[in-house]
């Protein structure tokens, strides 16, 4: 009895764990971020009402040129994942005409076990963190 009690308790805590990791913020727009910065320095330095048009103004601006360069970045690290997939499949193409069937065979196994390890290895440091 102690024991199913332990595993359920084991069980929940687990599942309870995952599910919160699992929780992503809701993506605030531009204004909706300028809005919320410019409320709280409102109530905590009791801002005027020129003082917060203008933290306003500044706010949406900040908020506004982080969210383009968020883009930028975004595409960017697409485009360079895109290179590095073509380059090693051209790489990957090349050696494979230079190997015989038996290494190619190897050679595919051998990287299997290695994405499979690396798949192995986040799934235990996730679980650690």
């Amino acid at each position: 009895m102690k024991r199913l009690i332990l595993t359920l308790a084991i069980a929940a805590f687990a599942f309870t764990g995952s599910f919160a990791q699992q929780v992503q913020k809701d993506k605030l727009t531009p204004a909706q971020k300028a809005e919320k910065t410019t409320a709280k320095l409102q109530k905590e330095l009791t801002l005027t009402a020129a003082q917060k048009q203008k933290i306003y103004a500044i706010e949406l601006n900040k908020a506004s040129k982080a969210e383009e360069w968020h883009a930028k970045n975004h595409d960017a690290k697409k485009a360079m994942k895109a290179q590095h997939e073509a380059l090693k499949k051209s790489t990957d193409d090349e050696i494979s005409k230079v190997l015989t069937a038996d290494q190619n065979k190897k050679l595919t196994e051998m990287k299997a076990a290695k994405k499979a390890k690396s798949k192995n290895k986040s799934k235990r440091s996730d679980k650690e963190a």
